[in-house]
């Protein structure tokens, strides 16, 4: 069965870093685009990151752009996001997404991420 496996959250310090890691099972995850979303207490959740299947392209939200870097190893089947710079507004729990359609559209139990001093 599809399984994706996120984990690498933890509570750090504004201005420190975090990476996230994504492990995929049981669909082809090289033919698939992988996103990371979030979701902060009281917020609707909201896309964070995009790479494509090849990892060529890449997309990501204002607020995150130029501190967080998402990557994929299709050999290990596994995405990753990199955060640096952490802000306290980072604060959520992170899920990663597998999207190729609307019928092939999975999800992780999420990872949470707490940035405080």
């Amino acid at each position: 069965q599809v399984q994706l496996v996120e984990s690498g959250g933890g509570v750090v310090q504004p201005g420190g870093s975090l990476r996230l890691s994504c492990a995929a099972s049981g669909f082809t995850f090289s033919t698939y685009g992988m996103r990371w979303f979030r979701q902060a207490p009281r917020k609707e959740r909201e896309l964070v990151a995009y790479i494509s299947g090849p990892g060529h392209i890449t997309n990501y939200a204002d607020s995150v752009k130029g501190r967080f870097t998402i990557s994929r190893d299709n050999a290990k089947n596994t995405v990753y996001l990199q955060m640096n710079s952490l802000k306290a507004e980072d604060t959520a729990v992170y899920y990663c997404n597998a999207w190729r359609s609307s019928l092939s559209n999975y999800w992780g139990q999420g990872t949470q991420v707490t940035v405080s001093s």
